[in-house]
């Protein structure tokens, strides 16, 4: 008799899976109209409902014309959307199946785009948090891909934003770097504080921040007795830098470095 239920109940199950599902809407639309439908919910701001369309797009006609559109849009809906890793993923996937798609150049400048506002609070110091408790590998990667971008593609129509940001982006690394050497300099970590400075301005050259690293330097040898590098990275930031505010707050005067911040 337990038998027979469960045989019963088995093929009542399995004749379910076989009726349509009532609870999709989208059921029997045609890809036009799942592309139409996505792309009004996009201007909508319906980013969630976007989505759905076009994965439901890309599973149904895989090999239409409309497919490679979503794949690239769908990307830009999970950037809207502020889901930030699948988004990139979007773009990382897009980039593998059609490297030579005329608008990979897209691809990689939303990848970009994703990381620089992902590290926002790095890059624009909204957060209160301090930033030797950030990680810039959000900001690397967006200059990454920004680069990849004017390097593959220097007459992209977005090389010239990429650019600008790339710049950005350089002195935001540097100044992270650097903050890190203040850090190390106030706590007394001064063979610390005199590396990290370093590695700024080896790793940033040119950037607007090196101006403070090389002051650290110059404090960090002091405090060390390193008499020689100390002149040496003086020499450096009086050549690059000569009216930097700096020397107005104590690099010509005995005072103590706790101060001059």
């Amino acid at each position: 008799m337990l038998r027979s239920l469960a045989v019963i109940l088995a093929l009542f199950l399995g004749a379910c899976g076989l009726l349509p599902d009532q609870a999709d809407e989208t059921a029997g639309w045609s890809a036009d109209k799942l592309y139409t439908q996505a792309k009004e919910a996009m201007n909508d701001g319906a980013y969630d409902k976007a989505i759905k369309y076009f994965e439901k797009l890309e599973a149904r006609y895989p090999y239409g014309r409309y497919a490679q559109q979503a794949q690239l849009e769908v990307a830009y809906a999970y950037f809207k959307q502020s889901e930030h890793a699948s988004a990139i993923a979007a773009c990382d996937r897009f980039i593998r199946l059609h490297p030579n798609h005329p608008n990979v150049d897209y691809a990689y400048y939303l990848k970009g785009l994703v990381n620089f506002n992902e590290d926002l609070g790095l890059l624009g110091h909204v957060s209160m948090q301090d930033l030797t408790e950030r990680d810039p590998k959000a900001a690397r990667e967006s200059f990454d891909a920004f680069k990849e971008l004017v390097a593959r593609f220097p007459d992209s129509k977005y090389a010239a934003d990429a650019t600008a940001r790339m710049n950005y982006l350089v002195n935001a690394l540097a100044s992270h770097d650097v903050h890190v050497a203040r850090y190390y300099l106030r706590r007394g970590a001064y063979v610390a504080a005199a590396n990290r400075a370093q590695k700024a301005v080896a790793t940033y050259p040119g950037a607007p921040a090196n101006e403070e690293a090389l002051f650290v330097m110059i404090k960090a040898y002091d405090a060390l007795g390193m008499n020689d590098l100390r002149d040496d990275a003086e020499r450096v930031m009086r050549k690059n830098f000569p009216k930097s505010e700096y020397y107005a707050r104590g690099l010509n005067r005995p005072e103590p470095w706790w101060k001059l911040w």
